[in-house]
């Protein structure tokens, strides 16, 4: 029998109770009390020589952002022939925000979902289509599944539709980008600390200096510790210590040199929410805890270094070289609570005779990615056009090796009285043990052609050649391997009737292989990648002096051979289901006056399923696909006492969980729509330190925020933070 050790996650909170209010309030103390810093003036991220787009210097200030974080788009943005969502710096403080996955529900289109049982932390829908798989960190894949904590970030970057012509396989909805804040040359010493009603208590530095007798070198080291509750679900806690050392050489010349290394380790208490009863959420309290409150938990190690090149052979021509080496460790025991349905439970039982099952998630696994992936980015000029050209290549390997573990005589639970403090002492077996290896290789060329000064046509092409090999050792071992290449394809024409606006039409492929996210199946390893295509029309206007920035799209995405189970075999999966989505969004970003910023935006989805083997399923909407999202946030700077004040409402409307059918009650699983208010003020304390208090679901809706066809976690009750930040 296999021996499972017995971990106590509440046992570590007064350690990391400790570690944060000693080594990093020392840390914070030391900053606040330097003297003589300089204010920060200017960004010298990741750059090249001017007029080329730049990698990581889209930020502007405020809510606003102007040019594009990916050195692949070569236009400003409001030039870029896509639906882009960036989500500055400025807003991830004025809201308080420590999670990424907070700061996406910012970004209409993008619904949150619950964990899986083979993969833990973020998860999300974009347009209507799972993006789990579709995280990136700088351009380069961020595969590890993990909660992320915004720590290190000068910005998230959302781009909508299908993305592979920039980013390889997935991408059926969009990706996130996430930007990392690099060394500059300019000081920075920032920091942070953090108490919450919800037993949060953070802690964040930020610390940037030149070095002396080095011109054109910088270091930079950001570090986080963060311990949070949720409000209203007690059981739940999260800890997290995360730094980012970096350094650039070069800076400012046309050769630099840029080394990045990211460290985020949690050890949590996680939640698996509620179960689904007849089609709905169970009607229990929101406190409800089903799990084993001493030991579950969850358990992840990430470490990500980068080592980037870049050079500037002149004006018109630069080369960029990435390394990346990732390693995602995770360890976990969740539980997972199932309602017991029997011959004799109906939609009338009374709750207090109805069970649970409580069904045990444990893995232990070790992800890895290694890439080089290279830019070639000029421009030319071939008679009254004028091209900006992008050819690259990417090669890389990433592995996965997850070992499941399944247990005998759970004890069960009731639906009103759970006992969470029991001891877990069921015996243990090895469900599988599996290794993943897939390898990768693509080319791809990007040309944007501008004629005169109103028209510009972007084209692209992108070959991805993508080979798993998959071994499942317990028995009945299987082996299994697939190899998937696909080509790419995008199109887009642009008009601007001046420079501050465009009207665009844009055209793109994407693909999803059977081994996207690092697994296989019997069913599924001799079939070709699913084919995904999107048309939009958009346009964009930056507005009031270029402060504001409006954008809105009317799209169109469809998955043309999605899998679905093979009607003469239920072993097997055939490409035979038809998806679609249809919908629009509108946005706007920056200042309307000098002292009010707004953030805004509205999505409307019209997802359904087309074609299908399951008859039950045709007609149905896509899973976690709500037809409503809107999410709008203002702050305003008082004429009095430099004091501002801030706040916002999201929206999200009903959501099915699956548009398959539960399989015992065959009723779908629908979540009710919901709305939260959110409230901000700040106030300096004396130059260099301000005070905010932030405030979350101040109405205390009862809602449920995290979806999955096996269960859904309530979201949080109402809370509120108050940070001390210093700045110098």
């Amino acid at each position: 029998m296999l021996q499972r050790s017995s971990h106590s996650a509440r046992s570590d909170l007064p350690s990391l109770r400790t570690v944060m209010g000693g080594a990093f309030g020392m840390a914070l103390a030391n900053i606040a009390s330097t003297q003589g810093a300089q204010a920060q003036t200017s960004t010298d991220a990741p750059t090249q020589l001017q007029p080329l787009a730049v990698e990581g210097t889209s930020g502007q200030g405020g809510y606003q952002a102007t040019a594009p974080s990916l050195l692949r788009l070569t236009q400003p943005l409001i030039d870029t022939p896509q639906s882009i969502n960036v989500i500055p710096q400025q807003l991830l403080q004025d809201q308080g925000t420590t999670a990424v996955r907070d700061a996406l529900r910012n970004v209409p289109g993008v619904s949150l979902a619950a964990g899986e049982a083979g993969a833990q932390g973020d998860n999300l829908t974009i347009r209507g289509f799972t993006a789990r798989n579709d995280f990136y960190l700088d351009g380069m894949r961020d595969f590890g599944s993990y909660y992320r904590d915004p720590f290190n970030l000068e910005q998230i970057d959302v781009l909508k539709g299908p993305s592979s012509v920039l980013f390889g396989r997935g991408s059926t909805g969009g990706v996130v980008n996430q930007v990392s804040k690099q060394p500059q040359l300019a000081p920075i010493t920032n920091g942070a600390v953090a108490l919450g009603t919800d037993a949060t208590y953070r802690v964040t530095a930020d610390l940037n200096r030149a070095i002396e007798g080095m011109e054109g070198a910088a270091i930079r080291l950001n570090l986080m510790g963060n311990l949070n509750a949720i409000s209203e679900r007690s059981s739940t806690e999260y800890r997290r210590l995360g730094f980012a050392p970096s350094i650039a050489f070069g800076l400012g010349t046309e050769t630099r040199l840029f080394l990045n290394f990211f460290h985020q380790q949690s050890y949590d208490t996680p939640d698996y929410g509620i179960p689904w009863l007849y089609g709905s959420p169970a009607p229990v309290n929101r406190n409800i805890f089903y799990g084993f409150s001493a030991t579950d938990y969850l358990r992840t190690d990430v470490n990500v270094g980068t080592v980037t090149f870049q050079h500037d052979f002149s004006d018109s021509l630069t080369v960029q070289n990435k390394t990346r080496y990732a390693s995602y460790h995770r360890d976990g025991r969740i539980t997972e609570p199932q309602i017991v349905y029997t011959s004799a439970v109906t939609p009338n039982t009374p709750l207090t005779q109805l069970a649970i099952r409580r069904n045990m998630i444990a893995v232990a696994s070790q992800e890895t990615f290694l890439q080089n992936q290279t830019d070639l980015t000029g421009r030319i000029s071939t008679g009254p056009l004028d091209h900006v050209i992008v050819a690259g290549a990417e090669i890389g390997q990433e592995t996965s090796n997850p070992t499941r573990t399944g247990y005998t005589n759970v004890p069960g639970a009731s639906l009103l009285a759970p006992n969470s403090a029991i001891p877990f002492t069921a015996p243990s077996f090895y469900q599988s043990v599996i290794t993943n290896t897939s390898n990768m290789f693509a080319l791809y060329l990007i040309d944007t052609i501008k004629y005169g000064e109103h028209w510009e046509l972007t084209g692209g092409i992108r070959w991805d050649q993508f080979n798993t090999s998959y071994q499942q050792i317990v028995r009945p071992a299987v082996y299994l391997n697939n190899d998937s290449g696909m080509a790419s394809y995008r199109a887009a024409l642009t008009y601007k009737p001046n420079k501050d606006g465009s009207i665009y039409f844009a055209f793109g492929t994407s693909f999803n292989p059977s081994a996207e996210s690092l697994s296989l199946a019997t069913s599924t390893a001799q079939l070709a990648p699913e084919e995904n295509i999107t048309y939009e029309v958009g346009t964009k206007w930056n507005v009031l002096n270029e402060r504001l920035t409006l954008t809105g799209a009317v799209f169109q995405l469809a998955k043309l051979n999605a899998r679905v189970p093979d009607p003469t075999n239920s072993a097997f999966n055939v490409l035979g289901g038809n998806q679609r989505v249809r919908g629009f969004e509108i946005g706007a970003a920056g200042h309307i006056t000098d002292r009010w910023q707004i953030y805004a935006g509205y999505a409307f989805l019209d997802s359904v399923v087309t074609e299908s083997t399951l008859p039950a399923t045709v007609g149905q909407w896509l899973g976690n696909t709500p037809r409503n999202t809107l999410s709008i946030w203002n702050s305003y700077d008082l004429p009095w006492y430099d004091i501002e004040i801030g706040g916002g409402v999201q929206w999200v409307s009903q959501r099915l969980a699956s548009s398959t059918p539960n399989s015992t009650t065959h009723q779908f699983e629908w979540a009710p729509g919901y709305y939260t208010v959110q409230l901000m003020a700040k106030m300096p304390i004396k130059p260099g330190m301000d005070l905010q208090l932030n405030g979350y679901n101040l109405t205390n809706v009862k809602y449920y925020d995290l979806l999955h066809p096996s269960h859904v976690v309530p979201g949080s009750g109402a809370s509120g933070v108050m940070t001390l930040s210093v700045k110098f």
